[in-house]
């Protein structure tokens, strides 16, 4: 028999759940999406249903093997699962049953408790020890949220009969029949529980946060085998072989394994993430830093920031303004406005994310006269998520992160040429797509594949990568202070308190 040749990534997403077969290039050779239904059972409350994203990742996994390149199962060398972070499952050790609906990394239901736990002084120890902020985007609160509001579940935690997981666990449980219950440290490092520079889960910060140690699942490398999936659910038992968070994932994606490298992936917001190398670079600006992968035991760091609002700005522009018939237009709309033409759109339509952290913010167009029209403004939302990340890496520049000479970028917004140049032209740096866009499905691919024998080391790995466009700065100094400097006051206005 000849060897499998190809690895299969589960990419389970906030608004989709899809499965990627890639070869031993790197390239996607068959994929297959559902979309995710969201639930909003309240003001500012996200979930999803736990049953939705099991039956949805069984079909997308099918449906690839079923395609006659890939010949099912025995053409698989392993699996990897990336997940959206921070999304919270509770579940019977039994039955496998979640206790409630998953809540989602989006969810504000916590924000006041989060609050609570700033007021009395909590948050530099979490500082200290997970790298994160008191914020209900992390999992920790809406854990103790579940446990409180779900009849008995407190008292089924204590005595060991419920397990908690991000995505990734829920479904590797799922995947090898129960037998597994673990997570990586990528997903671990963003619960607001684990110790990144310990590298376990922390008492005092479980006794804190109120949550049970007999809750949570076993922490590993990001690539290993994990164990085997059930034969019956494709035919033959696949190795699961590597797990990550979808940044990090696309940090491995985007081959960034030296420190210094950047990437920025631009889908409805946009994270960028910074690799510190084997130091967990403590951010006096208002970044995050995570775990950004664990391989062979070696934990390598990331610094993050976190924009809320990118790609969806021009969804705003598509769907509620109708400005825009589609994003395809929004590259030749913004070359068709002058340079000079003087507006600015702020995007804190959910708050404004790093460095501010100001979920009461609210967006703001600035510079509006007779003559603006919706092209103005299409091009404004476009030019505001280049500001939104020349202000994430001056913050990094500032915790004493090295400047970076490349940004490799991916998402939705990385194949708009126009928004690349522009980039390029603010950050003063080199911009780089891939030929590969889906980065973060391949980082999961990476992952299962090193721990399998596909590739041998990262180096083989970052071979691999290749770059489609290179956007060089060419904009004038002069220009790009002016366009700052208006910009930076933009944002000053939106942060004043409001009456």
């Amino acid at each position: 028999m000849s060897r499998p040749a190809y690895v299969l990534a589960i990419d389970q997403g906030t608004t989709s759940t899809r499965a990627i077969a890639f070869d031993e290039h790197a390239r996607a050779v068959a994929i297959a999406r559902r979309t995710l239904a969201q639930h909003y059972p309240a003001s500012g409350w996200v979930e999803h249903d736990p049953e939705d994203i099991w039956r949805d990742t069984l079909a997308t996994v099918r449906e690839v093997l079923a395609r006659s390149e890939i010949g099912g199962a025995p053409g698989i060398a392993a699996l990897g699962i990336t997940n959206q972070r921070e999304t919270v499952l509770i579940w019977d050790r039994k039955s496998g049953e979640p206790i409630h609906r998953a809540i989602v990394w989006q969810d504000r239901r916590t924000a006041d408790a989060c609050a609570a736990l700033r007021a009395a002084g909590a948050e530099a120890l979490v500082r200290e020890r997970t790298g994160l902020l008191l914020d209900p985007y992390f999992s920790a609160t809406k854990i103790a949220w579940m446990l409180d509001h779900v009849a008995g579940a407190r008292a089924r935690a204590e005595r060991g009969e419920l397990a908690f997981g991000t995505i990734d666990t829920f479904l590797l449980w799922r995947l090898t029949g129960g037998r597994v219950h673990a997570t990586d440290v990528s997903n671990a490092s963003r619960t607001l529980l684990f110790d990144i520079h310990a590298l376990r889960w922390d008492e005092e910060l479980l006794h804190l946060l109120r949550v049970p140690r007999a809750l949570l699942p076993e922490v590993r490398d990001s690539s290993e085998v994990y164990g085997l999936t059930e034969p019956a659910l494709f035919g033959r038992a696949l190795p699961i072989g590597g797990m990550a968070g979808d940044q990090q994932a696309a940090l491995i994606g985007q081959a960034c394994f030296k420190p210094g490298m950047v990437k920025s992936t631009y889908g409805t917001g946009c994270f960028l993430l910074l690799n510190t190398g084997d130091v967990a670079v403590a951010s006096a600006n208002r970044m995050l830093t995570t775990c950004a992968y664990r391989i062979g035991g070696c934990t390598t760091y990331a610094l993050e920031g976190s924009i809320f609002v990118a790609g969806a700005a021009v969804q705003w522009l598509r769907d509620s303004l109708k400005v825009i018939a589609n994003a395809t237009q929004t590259a030749a709309i913004a070359a068709r406005v002058p340079d000079d033409h003087g507006l600015y759109l702020v995007p804190a339509f959910v708050g404004l994310g790093a460095p501010h952290w100001q979920p009461n913010a609210r967006g703001l167009i600035c510079g509006l006269t007779l003559n603006a029209t919706g092209e103005h403004l299409t091009r404004a939302a476009l030019e505001s998520v280049a500001y939104q990340t020349l202000d994430l890496t001056e913050a990094m520049q500032r915790d004493g992160a090295q400047r970076a000479q490349g940004i490799r970028v991916d998402g939705g917004m990385a194949a708009n040429d126009w928004f690349c140049q522009f980039l390029a032209d603010i950050l003063e740096v080199r911009v780089e797509r891939p030929v590969e866009l889906e980065t973060t499905a391949l980082g999961a691919a990476f992952l299962a594949g090193l721990a399998t024998g596909v590739w041998p080391n990262l180096e083989s790995v970052a071979q691999t990568w290749s770059t489609a466009a290179i956007f060089a700065p060419a904009m004038t100094a002069a220009r790009r202070a002016g366009l700052i400097a208006g910009w930076r006051q933009a944002v000053e206005r939106t942060l004043l308190p409001r009456a």
